[in-house]
């Protein structure tokens, strides 16, 4: 392929991309440019309650930096991961659902039912969970 033309798709595509940074609702929502109600933010991780919930407690865990999916993570986003998964762990406890028991889903891709394209964790718990999920 012509250099030129990897160039100018390259270009294209960067820019697609930043626009859909700029149009992420969860990344509005780290900058504090939506509303949402937030239960936990520091440099890495953002948490706030889901506008849906599917259960009694229904909470996001979502890394500040825009990853679109499970499917774009770096080897230097290892560290990031586990973050999200211990402040998921830190906030069942505050929400005292840690002893009756909890899930964690992350959707990947339209067949795996990811809506909003930014790497999330769903929180769920607060009342016995249901299977089978798919």
């Amino acid at each position: 392929m012509d250099r030129s033309l990897l160039g100018y798709l390259y270009s294209r595509y960067s820019m697609a991309k930043s626009k859909l940074v700029d149009s992420c609702i969860f990344c509005k929502i780290v900058k504090k440019e939506a509303g949402a109600t937030i239960l936990y933010q520091d440099d890495q991780v953002t948490a706030f309650r889901d506008t849906h919930p599917v259960a009694p407690t229904h909470i996001l865990i979502i890394p500040n930096k825009h990853i679109e999916s499970l499917n774009e993570l770096l080897d230097d986003d290892k560290t990031l991961i586990g973050h999200m998964f211990v402040i998921a762990r830190q906030i069942a406890t505050q929400e005292e659902i840690h002893e009756g028991g909890y899930r964690i889903i992350v959707n990947t891709g339209p067949d795996g039912g990811q809506t909003v394209f930014h790497l999330h964790l769903h929180l769920i718990g607060g009342q016995r969970m249901r299977h089978p999920l798919g």
